[in-house]
């Protein structure tokens, strides 16, 4: 019998800030304390990433406007999100999970799944080993997982959700009837509120009455979504951990709502280099080139437009993306107060496989190197410790953070 775990960070977004401030010596555990992770709602996009257990008592869900949010709790404490540590913090969390098995799939940023199977005679029982990692992770890393055990990926998953946070659960086929059967027919994975809401139209309201149920009935009823749901509401599961190294990447994003109307050429510009600035630097720590460049714009009307340029060769270096960028935002602002803008690189390959191009500048390698120097520096001292004189004595962020706009295959599983 196969053996998976499913390993969950729990709170994700809020557990790795409450991590990296209290190692930097921030006197509260932010985790403990009514708290969320949002957007600036003074630059107009404060939407709840993540939120603490105390904040649920006040209704608070993630995806919810902080404005009504606020409402609720007061008092409430916010942050904003750092999405470069939450790839380091999902980066080491997958370290400690490859000393247990070779075979781990990143399925998203805060979750995995590891095929224990192999490795059982090495390490021995596996709820005894599932604990030992999250202890581990906890003492190590400074944040709590869930781990699902269980002979396949979606019991293992569904055996993760069951209470949290920081806690082992198994979900083996014999326990499905106790654990999870009881339970209402939407808390099924992969069943979402319009499929619950036609299965409760039948008198299914519960994951045992669809596990019961015909599948031919569910078949007729929701296509191969019935099937699919029919399936996971008996642990019918038969994929196979995939190993997979990094979260892959199909786009690279990075977006602000400025908190005024920008009417003048030269700010948005400046705005749109601040924001490649991050989009470049998060492409060549991921070791990828694009050759497809965009640029959206929402006006002050709430109108939203984008322009993409297909390259005939691959680029990874700030100069080069940003006049493209240019380009993009030239051929297609008409002058409108602009409320948001954003930039984004896809088609990817790998930066060790360059091809040299007849359009190639000439000075491509002194840009690769000077930005591979500004990477470094940045790294070890923060993206404020050297910026471009253009950015001096301004009031633009000289590296925006703004919104991830990252495309991630997999990002967040389908919940």
């Amino acid at each position: 019998m196969r053996i998976i775990f499913h390993i969950d960070a729990n709170s994700a977004y809020l557990s790795w800030t409450a991590a990296d401030m209290l190692e930097k010596g921030y006197p509260i555990d932010i985790r403990e304390i009514p708290s969320v992770i949002s957007g600036n709602p003074l630059k107009r996009h404060g939407i709840i990433l993540a939120k603490s257990i105390s904040v649920k008592k006040y209704g608070i869900s993630t995806g919810q406007s902080l404005f009504e949010a606020k409402q609720k709790c007061p008092d409430m404490a916010v942050y904003p999100p750092n999405y470069d540590l939450y790839m380091r913090c999902s980066d080491k969390m997958y370290s400690i999970l490859l000393e247990y098995s070779p075979l781990v799939e990143r399925y998203s940023i805060d979750e995995c799944f590891l095929d224990y199977t192999a490795s059982q005679g090495r390490f021995g029982d596996p709820v005894k080993t599932a604990y030992k990692i999250k202890e581990r992770i906890k003492n190590e890393l400074g944040f709590t997982v869930n781990i699902g055990v269980s002979c396949n990926k979606i019991l293992a998953k569904m055996a993760g959700e069951l209470k949290k946070p920081d806690m082992v659960h198994t979900l083996w086929p014999e326990e499905m009837e106790k654990k999870i059967w009881p339970l209402p027919v939407g808390e099924l994975f992969m069943c979402g509120r319009v499929t619950s809401q036609k299965l409760q139209k039948i008198n299914i309201n519960t994951i045992g009455d669809l596990a019961r149920s015909d599948k031919n009935h569910m078949k007729a009823l929701l296509k191969s979504q019935g099937i699919l749901v029919w399936r996971l509401a008996n642990g019918i599961d038969d994929s196979e951990v995939t190993l997979k190294s990094e979260i892959i990447q199909k786009g690279i994003g990075n977006s602000t709502t400025i908190s005024y109307d920008v009417t003048k050429r030269e700010e948005a510009l400046k705005i749109l280099l601040s924001l490649t600035e991050r989009v470049a630097m998060r492409l060549r720590r991921l070791g990828y080139m694009t050759s497809l460049v965009s640029v959206s714009i929402k006006t002050d009307g709430f109108i939203r437009y984008s322009h993409q340029l297909k390259i005939s060769y691959c680029i990874n270096t700030t100069t080069e993306i940003y006049e493209y960028v240019c380009l993009l935002f030239e051929q297609s602002w008409k002058g409108e107060p602009i409320r948001l803008l954003g930039v984004h690189v896809s088609d990817f390959q790998s930066d060790d496989s360059r091809q040299i191009s007849l359009f190639d500048k000439k000075d491509v390698e002194k840009l690769q190197a000077l930005d591979s120097a500004v990477d470094k520096i940045r790294a070890k001292y923060g993206t404020k410790s050297i910026i471009r004189g253009s950015f001096a004595n301004g009031n633009i962020n000289e590296v925006q953070s703004g919104i991830n706009d990252s495309d991630f295959i997999m990002m967040g599983g389908c919940r």
